[in-house]
């Protein structure tokens, strides 16, 4: 978290951070009413068939994925969770922490974001890889972060 709130004040990003309890699921952010202050989407971690391509897709919280026909509008093979160990080894972050602000720890920019459209011109709110917090930005902004650390995006209506 340190690295990221670094960074975030480096490059001078205007952002508000919330400190709440631990949350793992939408319904426990909606029960604290943290979705407010913008956007809390829903983040999951998927790889192909091989493992060899891991992807984090944000989408609207209220969406629900549709993992097949993801994997067709990526032209993927298969898509499945990612394991616990390939979250810490891409995003540093446990289950329950998966957030887009993980690309910092991305070294080689392996992970590709896949991002809902309709999160476009919002402020979201994303985990600073620990669940205890909510940082809200701009969407555009943490975009242009993820694309000036060198990671592919990818924008689909989910």
């Amino acid at each position: 978290m340190k690295e990221i709130l670094e960074l975030l004040n480096n490059k001078r990003i205007e952002c508000k951070m919330i400190k709440h309890k631990k949350v793992y699921t939408i319904e426990e952010i909606k029960d604290i009413n943290l979705d407010k202050e913008g956007i809390i989407p829903k983040n999951i971690f998927l790889r192909n068939a091989n493992g060899k391509v891991h992807y984090l897709v944000t989408c609207h919280p209220d969406k629900k994925i549709d993992i097949k026909s993801l994997a067709s509008n990526l032209n993927s093979t298969h898509l499945s969770f990612a394991s616990t160990d390939r979250l810490k080894k891409y995003l540093n972050v446990e289950k329950g922490s998966v957030s887009p602000l993980g690309f910092i720890y991305d070294k080689n920019s392996e992970v590709i974001f896949v991002f809902d459209k309709e999160l476009i011109n919002k402020t979201i709110g994303v985990h600073p890889n620990r669940n205890n917090c909510t940082i809200f930005i701009n969407f555009k902004t943490l975009v242009k972060l993820i694309e000036d650390h060198g990671n592919e995006i990818v924008y689909l209506n989910i």
